[in-house]
C-alpha cells in the first residue's frame, strides 16, 4: 500500500516523537527487568564484595533482581567501557572506585572520559588505607620516618601491587608532599612476604588487610591516609596531622551511562542510600574496614571531579605511566 505524502509526513513526525515520550516512561516503570551491576574487578575483590552486599537489599527495594557481572581487565577500564556503551535506561550500572578517577590521567588511549561518560549515582563507602613499615625501620612516627628516609637516601623501598594502583598513587602523593625518596617496587603477586621479611620497608595498605599484622606486631602502622581515624586501628593517627593537606581515600560507588534519566538516578540514589543507612549494612561495611559514605548525586559528582583533578596532579608530578 502506498502512502500519500501527507500521511507519510504525519507518521514520520509521530515516529520522531516516540523517544521523547518513551524516555520519561522508562523512569515511570523503572525497573522493568533485572538490573545489571557491572564490577570491573574479579570476584572476591573489595568492590565485588561491596557490590554483592548492597545488591541483595537493593533488589528487594527495587522489586527486580540486581545481577552482579564481573568484567575485569585493563585496570578496570574494560568494565567501565561496557557501561559507557550501554543503554541509559537504569538497567546497567557500574561499581565505580577511586581508581576510575586515576585512570583518566594514567591512560592516554581511553575510548571514554569517565567524568563525562559515566553519570554519578550514589556513593557507598570509603576505604581507608594506612602507611605500614617493617619494624626494622627505626621510626615510630611519620616525622621520624621522614627524617630517617632523608638521612638514608636510596635505602627505602616502597612496595605496591602495581604501577598506577591506588597504593602506588597514595605513596607518590606522600613522596610529593614530603620530598622523601622511596624507590617504587611493583609486584604482580602479593608483596606481603617481602614486606614482612624486610626486603621492602614501606607500603600503603587497606586497613582491613593491615590490622592483623599490626596486632601481632609484625608490621608497624604509622598513619591512616584518610582525614578520620579507623575503629579497626585504634590509636593510629591520621596523616594530615604530620603532612598538612594529605588525604587519600579509596571509595566505592555506583555510576550509570550518561544518558540515564535524572529521575532514575535520583531513585537509585535514594534506594542505595537507604540500603547503606540500614544498621546491619553499616555494621557489615565497618567490619570490612570500610566507612559508610552516603552522598547526594551532586555531592558524589563533586567528589569525582575533585578526585580526578587531585590525582592528575600527583600522576603528572610522579610521571606515572600505566604499564
Amino acid at each position: 500500500m502506498k502512502l500519500s505524502r501527507r500521511n507519510f509526513v504525519r507518521l514520520a513526525a509521530g515516529a520522531a516523537g516516540i523517544p521523547a515520550v518513551s524516555r520519561p516512561a522508562w523512569a515511570d516503570v523503572y525497573p522493568s527487568r533485572p538490573v545489571r551491576m557491572v564490577v570491573s574487578f574479579p570476584a572476591g575483590y573489595a568492590p565485588d564484595i561491596v557490590a554483592r552486599l548492597v545488591g541483595e537489599p537493593l533488589s528487594q527495594r527495587l522489586g527486580q533482581p540486581v545481577v552482579i557481572e564481573n568484567r575485569p581487565g585493563a585496570g578496570s577500564n574494560i568494565g567501565t567501557e561496557v557501561v559507557v556503551r550501554a543503554r541509559g535506561d537504569g538497567h546497567t550500572l557500574l561499581i565505580t572506585v577511586a581508581g576510575n578517577t586515576m585512570n583518566a590521567t594514567l591512560y592516554d588511549d581511553l575510548k571514554f572520559d569517565f567524568a563525562r561518560d559515566i553519570a554519578p549515582v550514589a556513593s557507598i563507602c570509603g576505604t581507608p588505607f594506612v602507611m605500614m613499615i617493617n619494624p626494622s625501620v627505626p621510626a615510630k612516627t611519620v616525622p621520624e620516618f621522614i627524617a630517617y628516609a632523608k638521612a638514608n637516601p636510596g635505602r627505602m623501598n616502597m612496595a605496591t601491587p602495581g604501577v598506577g594502583t591506588a597504593p602506588h598513587v597514595f605513596g607518590e602523593m606522600f613522596k610529593m608532599m614530603t620530598s622523601v625518596e622511596l624507590a617504587h617496587v611493583p609486584y604482580r603477586s602479593s608483596f606481603l612476604p617481602d614486606l614482612l621479611g624486610g626486603q621492602v620497608q614501606v607500603a600503603f595498605m587497606t586497613v582491613i588487610l593491615s590490622a592483623p599484622y599490626v596486632r601481632d606486631g609484625k608490621l608497624r602502622a604509622l598513619a591512616l591516609t584518610t582525614a578520620t581515624p579507623s575503629a579497626l586501628l585504634p590509636g593510629v593517627p591520621v596523616m594530615g596531622e604530620f603532612v598538612p593537606g594529605y588525604d587519600a581515600n579509596g571509595w566505592v560507588g555506583v555510576g550509570a551511562p550518561k544518558s540515564t534519566p535524572g529521575k532514575i538516578i535520583e531513585r537509585l540514589n535514594k534506594e542505595i542510600n537507604a540500603v547503606v543507612a540500614d544498621p546491619s549494612m553499616t555494621a557489615r561495611l565497618i567490619g570490612l574496614g570500610s566507612v559508610p559514605m552516603s552522598m547526594t548525586v551532586l555531592e558524589f559528582g563533586k567528589l569525582i571531579a575533585d578526585e580526578t583533578d587531585k590525582w592528575a596532579k600527583v600522576i603528572k608530578f610522579a610521571n606515572i605511566k600505566a604499564s
